[in-house]
């Protein structure tokens, strides 16, 4: 690469551009279940990417409801490719937006809006990083094959995706890059190098119903065993783990004269490694069986189901995403940049991945409030955003570094 404060001064002359992408991104509607409008953010993003020579393909997803999912190839000299990742979708649905009046806004530093900061940041930060390359570094960048992948769903469970990406980094895949947006401790950026694993589960209470006047003897109340056993699920949650059960929904019981026959809850749980996470799988799936709720009368118990609904595996701390991370912390280190890691509890795309090819995340701009779109007037509530200043300081990063792991020798 050449002289880094001329790559500096070349990326502080482009960021309007940037930024104007970032713009038109995040005007575009991109819910998960807004099929067209997902699909118009992958046309947008193929079209500004043409003229890197990318070429586009769009992926119907698995899921009939969901847009495409869009990969974008530009085949290089040596046969070696990296992968950068990203999503299309937000988890703000148009009514929401409409309703918060949550839109793009600039304000000083930060500026607002749905996806400035999960992940269309993200996917900006690709586009400046991959024109920098192209711009200082020409030979790594004809050198290698690049392979960028958007995931339609990722605010969903989509394990098409992580299908999708594991056929296209084959052997000769250097690493793939997510580009969610950076951690902070204080003011010093932190890559990602670990993501909890995660699964959803159902937990079905079936009892008996009865009058709740005449025969209350006779009924089984699911509802009261059902609460039973949340407490012994929330028990689960073991700090000193890492590993956290989440109860989310409850729902039970029909009219107040009845002894509710039913109850269902749904939460989650979450861990760090393999090993405790089918731990606390096993010690979820023990909680089925009979019940101690039972019906006075004759004894009939309560019956507790326990199901699996999805999985997302762990994405735990491994040497291949250990010796990838020294790539950028060596680049940051020549370039007077602070850098450190952290292992993150919210899942990515990472998680599909890291176990077929070296795997780092964390590589976007630095933003926070994901995932809210609300405004007090009182400051208690601040809608998601990213920081302009944050987006020259870690596309010189991620430049430097990216030259850095190309030219490693092969092998």
């Amino acid at each position: 690469m050449q002289n880094a404060d001329l790559v500096k001064a070349w990326l502080e002359a482009q960021l309007p551009a940037a930024l104007e992408l970032l713009r038109e991104m995040v005007e575009i509607n991109s819910f998960t279940a807004n099929r067209a409008g997902v699909e118009r953010l992958a046309r947008l993003t193929a079209e500004r990417f043409a003229p890197l020579g990318f070429d586009a393909e769009l992926v119907p997803s698995a899921n009939p409801g969901f847009g495409p999912h869009l990969v974008l190839t530009r085949p290089g000299k040596t046969g070696r490719s990296i992968a950068l990742i990203s999503h299309l979708d937000t988890v703000f649905p148009p009514e929401e937006e409409q309703r918060n009046n949550f839109r793009w806004q600039r304000e000083g530093d930060r500026i607002y809006g749905p996806g400035t900061h999960d992940i269309k940041g993200g996917t900006v930060m690709m586009w400046l990083v991959l024109r920098a390359l192209q711009a200082h570094a020409p030979e790594c960048f004809e050198a290698m094959t690049w392979k960028l992948l958007w995931n339609s769903s990722e605010e969903r469970f989509s394990p098409d995706f992580g299908e999708l990406c594991r056929r296209h980094c084959g052997g000769r895949t250097l690493g793939a890059l997510v580009f969610e947006a950076e951690g902070r401790d204080g003011r010093t950026p932190r890559l990602v190098v670990a993501r909890k694993g995660r699964a959803t589960w159902r937990v079905t209470v079936r009892g008996r119903g009865a009058h709740a006047g005449g025969k209350h003897p006779h009924g089984a109340n699911a509802i009261v065993q059902v609460g039973r056993t949340l407490q012994r699920i929330a028990a689960l949650t073991d700090y000193s783990r890492q590993l956290t059960f989440n109860v989310a929904t409850i729902q039970g019981g029909t009219v107040l004269n009845r002894v509710p026959h039913e109850a269902v809850v749904e939460g989650e749980f979450r861990a760090f490694t393999p090993e405790v996470y089918e731990n606390a799988k096993a010690d979820l799936l023990a909680l089925a069986g009979p019940g101690d709720v039972h019906s006075p009368d004759d004894g009939f118990c309560c019956q507790i189901e326990v199901e699996i609904l999805t999985e997302s595996r762990p994405w735990p701390r491994n040497e291949a995403t250990d010796r990838l991370y020294q790539y950028w912390k060596r680049a940051a280190d020549e370039l007077g940049l602070p850098l450190g890691w952290e292992e993150r509890g919210g899942l990515s795309d990472g998680n599909l991945i890291w176990d077929a090819v070296p795997t780092l995340d964390g590589l976007g701009p630095w933003g926070d409030n994901d995932h809210c779109s609300e405004r007090s007037p009182d400051g208690s509530k601040v809608p998601e955003y990213v920081e302009v200043s944050s987006f020259v300081p870690k596309a010189l990063l991620n430049t430097a570094a990216l030259v850095n792991l190309a030219e490693e020798p092969a092998g």
